[in-house]
């Protein structure tokens, strides 16, 4: 690929750069639904969803849409019980962000009177609002001057400045908001955010990018975008195994476990065991899945030649027809369900 020349300073020239990025999107641009809302509580949940999920997922899967009609307002996610929370967001996984979301609600109604802030300083001080969420809600609902670095950004800025240095350690990482700071568009910020984040998404794209049809091209320093941004060297990967039981009573219930841990607590699971307590049980189903810096290999077990079970702490029988209103984490959803329908 024969990539435009670079002529143009973006930090010298910042009002040109965002003319150019603006217009681009205003023909181009994508119409998503948190695009269609100033409301700062819809912007918020979408925010919150895409942090660590595809725009694809959240969408394809109806995932935002779901959520909000299950809880339209700030006031109906503050009272949400834990069971109802957890199903409403069963598939997109980091479960804690969601908890964090029902105590920005509940915030937001006893230190605003349920009215979003719109200054930077007090949407900071909102349980689990960082420096991107921040602005993303600033910009977006309120169309304020803000300034939003996420993964797209972040890669958009290290190629345009030629940025050889990792851009997720904290050097790394304020340099990124330094220039994104001096390139802000102080008068069109939701759209020139939209704009942004649309580039790394679209066309400044991971791998090898599309600069022949990028519109600030001629802003681009770097003669090698393939090769950034670079980043710090990648945890490794360890292999695990986990072994679950499959037990049905005489009377339809199945026995599920429901977890008390950080990670996936409320939610429930197959109950697991020691590898050498099951090693006699034949293997029903194996799901692989993978889980932060972990490739789990599930297996679930045929418990039916168990003379007696006792539930242990946690364990109970629930019945079939309840389970597909139980929240559950994606990789025990899917065995379930496969489980049940080979029944």
């Amino acid at each position: 690929m024969l990539k435009p020349r670079f002529k143009t300073d973006p930090l010298q020239h910042a009002a040109g750069f965002r003319d150019a990025l603006t217009g681009w999107f205003s023909k181009c641009g994508k119409d998503y639904p948190w695009r269609r809302t100033r409301d700062p509580y819809a912007v918020l949940v979408s925010e919150v969803m895409l942090q660590q999920t595809q725009i694809a997922t959240v969408l394809g899967r109806g995932f935002y849409r779901r959520f909000l009609e299950t809880f339209p307002t700030l006031e109906s996610l503050a009272v949400a019980e834990d069971d109802r929370l957890l199903k409403a967001w069963e598939g997109l996984g980091y479960y804690r962000r969601v908890r964090m979301l029902r105590e920005t609600a509940r915030a937001v109604i006893s230190e605003h009177g349920g009215m979003f802030p719109s200054g930077l300083a007090e949407l900071r001080k909102l349980p689990g609002v960082g420096p991107y969420t921040a602005g993303a809600v600033r910009g977006f609902a309120f169309d304020l001057p803000s300034v939003v670095v996420d993964g797209n950004v972040a890669r958009v800025l290290a190629r345009m400045m030629d940025f050889s240095k990792p851009v997720d350690d904290s050097p790394g990482l304020k340099q990124l908001w330094q220039w994104a700071e001096v390139l802000a568009d102080p008068e069109r910020s939701r759209i020139y955010n939209s704009a942004l984040m649309e580039l790394g998404q679209t066309i400044c794209r991971p791998g090898v990018p599309d600069c022949l049809s990028c519109p600030v091209a001629e802003f681009c320093r770097t003669q090698v975008p393939e090769t950034l941004p670079v980043k710090k060297t990648k945890v490794a990967i360890t292999e695990i195994d986990e072994h679950a039981l499959w037990l049905r009573d005489p009377d339809g219930g199945i026995l599920l476990h429901l977890e008390a841990g950080k990670r996936r607590q409320g939610l429930w699971k197959l109950p697991t065991r020691p590898a050498a307590e099951v090693a006699g049980l034949p293997v029903l189903i194996e799901h692989r899945y993978t889980i932060t810096r972990y490739r789990v290999t599930l297996r679930v077990h045929d418990g039916t030649g168990l003379r007696k079970v006792s539930p242990a702490e946690g364990e109970s029988w629930q019945h079939e027809g309840e389970i597909p209103h139980l929240a559950m984490p994606s990789p025990f959803r899917r065995v379930v369900e496969e489980l049940l329908a080979e029944s």
